[in-house]
């Protein structure tokens, strides 16, 4: 090459064909008319900070407080996460369990995004597929097309309140498919799984040999009939792999604090060379500041303790007693928004499903 240039080749873009719901709310923005003073609102804003009658709690607020001026806190932490953290959290799930996790089980990650990349980054290998439900969360296939994983859709069955099509995800697997996820409570379809659907899930995750990837991050956010199951619980029959993050279940998603769980009494993810390029991987990640793990290890989960009363209790009054939705067999997260959202604004809407509200979507945009 003239003066020595390298010859390289550029690697050939695999995410072009793919965009979030944040590229999606972009594009909606730049055809806006400028001149129109309507203003637009989100449907399916995943911030609850963004409504004024949500906060977390004082206690929680106070414990950054205290963590800051402590002045113990402002250097590194561990890359798995700070060990009491790791232990609030294992604690915290277990007491849905029928087992026992330990610190060892628990990876503290910078909010649930980051943990979805690390179980996609952990499962790639040449030629390696991965199942994900249709309509998902669409970080998923992002992850997966800059890890070059192929993604294979099985569909989530309206007309069984969106449950997975188990004959589709056999059909649909084969030797190259790594896991199956599952999003339980669901984004965007607002589902909550059944016991005996999340059974039949493990089951058939089992004889296809795949593990599943939970990801729980609206995890007890349920105000319907149908109570949350933690997939965990089925660790015995299948490996799993769980995510979560505070974000959500304590309004403070700006905390950037979520976790990557090996959900496996059986012992696959305890192998030490698991474990060790677990570790690894790890090692080129920037976790949560060190001031926010540590809060969490004596003051979030022990409100969890009483169900931070202060956002449940009035999530289940707007829920249980006013909402209803074609599109949600559960009431759950989103439903409660969009509640929150037509209470301070008394705007007259008769169903979500007459604003022009896509399946494969988590967002809602409508103009007022």
């Amino acid at each position: 090459m003239e003066n020595g240039a390298v010859n390289q080749q550029i690697p050939v873009d695999t995410t072009s064909a793919t965009i979030t719901i944040k590229g999606i709310l972009s594009l909606l923005l730049q055809n806006v008319d400028e001149n129109d003073n309507k203003r637009l609102i989100s449907l399916g804003m995943g911030d609850p900070t963004a409504y004024s009658c949500f906060h977390t709690t004082q206690v929680a607020q106070e414990a950054v407080v205290d963590a800051i001026q402590s002045d113990k806190f402002n250097g590194y932490a561990p890359t798995v996460g700070l060990p009491q953290t790791r232990r609030a959290i294992a604690e915290y799930l277990s007491r849905d369990l029928p087992y026992k996790l330990t610190s060892d089980d628990v990876f503290v990650t910078s909010g649930c995004t980051q943990a979805i990349d690390v179980a996609l980054a952990m499962l790639t290998r040449p030629g390696a597929n991965i199942l994900l439900p249709r309509p998902c969360f669409p970080i998923y296939e992002l992850c997966s097309a800059f890890r070059h994983l192929e993604v294979r859709h099985f569909d989530l069955l309206q007309e069984n309140a969106w449950e997975v099509d188990l004959d589709a995800v056999e059909a649909l697997a084969d030797h190259n498919t790594v896991a199956m996820v599952i999003i339980n409570p669901g984004n965007p379809c607002g589902n909550v799984y059944s016991y005996q659907h999340l059974e039949k899930i493990a089951e058939t995750a089992k004889k296809l040999r795949i593990l599943v990837i939970a990801d729980e991050v609206y995890g007890h956010l349920a105000f319907g009939g149908k109570p949350f199951v933690p997939m965990g619980v089925f660790g015995s029959t299948v490996p799993v792999l769980t995510l979560g993050s505070l974000s959500k279940r304590w309004i403070v998603p700006g905390w950037r604090l979520g976790w990557f769980v090996t959900s496996d009494p059986c012992g696959m993810f305890r192998k030490p060379k698991v474990v060790e390029r677990i570790k690894k991987y790890f090692d080129i990640l920037g976790g949560p500041a060190t001031f926010i793990q540590v809060c969490i290890s004596f003051a979030c989960f022990e409100l969890l303790k009483h169900h931070n009363t202060c956002f449940l209790d009035y999530c289940h009054y707007l829920i249980l007693d006013h909402a209803t939705c074609s599109f949600c067999p559960q009431k759950n997260y989103f439903l409660k928004l969009f509640q929150d959202w037509y209470n301070e604004r008394k705007f007259q809407v008769q169903t979500i499903e007459s604003s022009k509200f896509s399946p494969n979507s988590s967002e809602i945009v409508v103009k007022t």
